[in-house]
């Protein structure tokens, strides 16, 4: 759905990316990631040769948050140069849940066009996984233990 930004925080996603680093795709992006203190960490995306080591703007900004000790956060606004505005890569979206599942994201591209999301309907089941099975604790609570092999010397394991 489509509503104005928070002036101050689309201001600052802005500015953060004017400083991007992309000579490869020339798709520079912006973050301005608010904490529930009223903090705000801005992050760009800073590409590489290898793309895969290329950092989105959004996780540069909850690494800078992270780095200031800060952990908790209401809501991030996001800025690029597009037809439509883009929500965070998948990457970012599981980076973001880990600290806040219900966060805000609110998308705009240079002309104003504005897209507003809770990061769970992004992200839905964010933290079902492989450390969220309760069948595989279940089953490792209840399996047999195996026998460890003994050494010849009494009592010792090898």
């Amino acid at each position: 759905f489509y509503r104005k930004a928070p002036r101050k925080l689309e201001a600052l996603a802005r500015q953060a990316r004017d400083e991007a680093y992309a000579p490869y795709s020339n798709f520079r992006l912006g973050a301005a990631l608010e904490a529930r203190n009223g903090e705000i960490f801005l992050g760009c995306n800073v590409e590489n040769l290898s793309f895969g080591l290329t950092l989105c703007a959004e996780r540069a900004a909850v690494v800078s948050a992270i780095a200031a000790g800060v952990r908790s956060f209401r809501r991030i606004v996001v800025v690029a140069d597009s037809d439509e505005p883009v929500t965070p890569c998948g990457a970012c979206r599981q980076v973001l849940a880990e600290f806040a599942a219900d966060l805000e994201v609110i998308s705009v591209n240079l002309q104003g066009r504005i897209y507003r999301a809770k990061l769970s309907e992004l992200l839905p089941r964010s933290r079902a996984g492989i450390l969220n099975q309760p069948e595989a604790r279940t089953r490792a609570k209840t399996a047999p233990k195996a026998a460890l092999p003994r050494s010849k010397k009494k009592g010792k394991h090898m």
